[in-house]
């Protein structure tokens, strides 16, 4: 073939038609995506009588009314519940990737003790998950009813990122792991002053899966814990947003008598609890492809 005959259709220039097509496609679906997440958010900054004249979903409010957020906020369920989904969020992430890295780097490992016996076990709680009652039975077993480590331990290691990083960790140089062992290092050195700096990539894609997986839960709460005190935000937008609950005066915290319309509190729950999401996922979405993708297809 010559350097002038043209090479396959599907290797040419798109035309205008396929240009225009894939770009009303594509703001279509960019508008059926961000239009609610508009219409969440000026909900929840609307009046009682923009609310109402809406029928209940406001896409352009005409001025902005923070009354809402001021009454989640102000001490009530809401505001209790949002520090308990931080600090279980927080604790959780940080104790799943310390043992995750753990448990991966000794299965990456294939010379260690009950390395075969306890892939298999992980690969096994890979396909098969346990159910609600065993589960049940194991958290009231070990005390942890109406505990904040009912909602930490159960889900503290996904064997699912188990096999990523032991993937990422197998993909490693073996000759720089064993210079440093040469020189005298321990597996604790390799793993610390190694292991883990290259794999910050892996471990920022693992920790965010964790992560939102702390934040987003609820069911665990709704099994696990009878005091309403200790319920984290999911648990508390189920029950007030979805379940559509009114949130009395004292359930809320704020002074006065009067409260902001029920539709544009349910809003403001909904928006804090997706915000923190939102402003994670932006730095470590540059991890995703180096950090999943080349362990997962390579490994």
């Amino acid at each position: 073939m010559t350097g002038n005959t043209p090479g396959p259709a599907r290797f040419g220039r798109p035309t205008p038609l396929g240009r225009t097509v894939k770009t009303v496609i594509l703001t279509v679906c960019c508008a059926a995506v961000l239009i609610p997440f508009a219409g969440i958010f000026a909900t929840s900054l609307a009046d009682r009588a923009e609310i109402t004249r809406s029928g209940g979903f406001v896409l352009l409010p005409h001025g902005a009314h923070f009354a809402a957020y001021q009454a989640v906020l102000s001490g009530g369920v809401v505001t209790r519940a949002l520090v308990v989904s931080l600090l279980v969020t927080a604790v959780g992430t940080v104790l799943s990737l310390v043992s995750t890295a753990l448990l991966a780097y000794g299965l990456s490992r294939t010379d260690s003790v009950g390395h075969r016996p306890l892939l298999m076990t992980v690969l096994f709680a890979l396909l098969f998950a346990p159910g609600i009652i065993p589960s049940y039975l194991v958290v009231k077993q070990f005390g942890l009813l109406d505990s904040y480590w009912s909602l930490i331990l159960p889900a503290m290691v996904n064997a699912f990122n188990v096999v990523i990083v032991r993937a990422f960790f197998m993909e490693l140089p073996r000759e720089l792991l064993d210079s440093a062992r040469i020189d005298g290092a321990g597996d604790w050195t390799v793993l610390w002053r190694i292991v883990l700096p290259l794999s910050r990539a892996v471990l920022a894609v693992v920790g965010l899966f964790y992560a939102v997986g702390y934040w987003n839960s609820f069911f665990g709460a709704l099994l696990y814990l009878n005091d309403t005190s200790k319920w984290p935000l999911q648990l508390v937008l189920r029950t007030y947003v979805v379940n559509n609950t009114a949130l009395g005066v004292d359930q809320i915290g704020a002074g006065g008598s009067s409260l902001p319309p029920q539709t544009a509190i349910q809003m403001a729950i909904l928006v804090i609890s997706i915000v923190p999401v939102l402003v994670v996922y932006p730095f470590v979405q540059r991890h995703f492809s180096k950090g999943v993708l080349t362990g997962a297809v390579k490994g």
